[in-house]
Order: C-alpha cells, then sequence, then structure tokens
C-alpha cells in the first residue's frame, strides 16, 4: 500500500510557496508580517498534520487564529495587570 496524502510539512511549505507572488506584491514591512503568519502554521506543523482536512489552508488558516489568539490573551493580561498595579 501506497501513501496516498503526501507528508504534511513538505505539502505546507509547498503551499506557504504558492503565496510568494504575492507576498512579493505586499510592502516589506507587511512581507515580514505575512512571514511571521506562515511561520504561526508551521509551529502548529504536527497538530496540522493530525487534521483530516482535505484543504491545507484550513489548517493554515485555524494555526494562524490560534497563535493570534494566543497574542490578544498575552496582551489582555498585561494591560489587566497594568490596570490593577495603577489602581
Amino acid at each position: 500500500m501506497g501513501r496516498t496524502v503526501p507528508a504534511f510539512r513538505p505539502a505546507l511549505d509547498h503551499e506557504i510557496s504558492t503565496w510568494e507572488e504575492y507576498r512579493k506584491g505586499l510592502r516589506p514591512p507587511e512581507q515580514d508580517t505575512f512571514d511571521t503568519i506562515m511561520n504561526y502554521a508551521r509551529i502548529h506543523a504536527d497538530a496540522g498534520s493530525l487534521a483530516a482536512r482535505p484543504l491545507l489552508t484550513e489548517v493554515i488558516f485555524m494555526s494562524v487564529i490560534l497563535e493570534q489568539q494566543k497574542r490578544i490573551e498575552s496582551i489582555e493580561w498585561r494591560i489587566k495587570d497594568l490596570e490593577e498595579k495603577n489602581k
């Protein structure tokens, strides 16, 4: 029996590479942000390999949403902490 689904990490790298022309159209600071977003997908590649999703972009977007939510929550905790210290 052969493997019918390509390994996730190479498939992820290929999917990210298909966005290269889009990336080139961004301004340099936006390119850095784009790279950060794609790195979020790489950070969660292990979980992505376990997801039974036909569209790789769904896994990428979920990884990005997860990382952004973690950052939002971290910022919210810092704000709350600063507000309590300034009472």
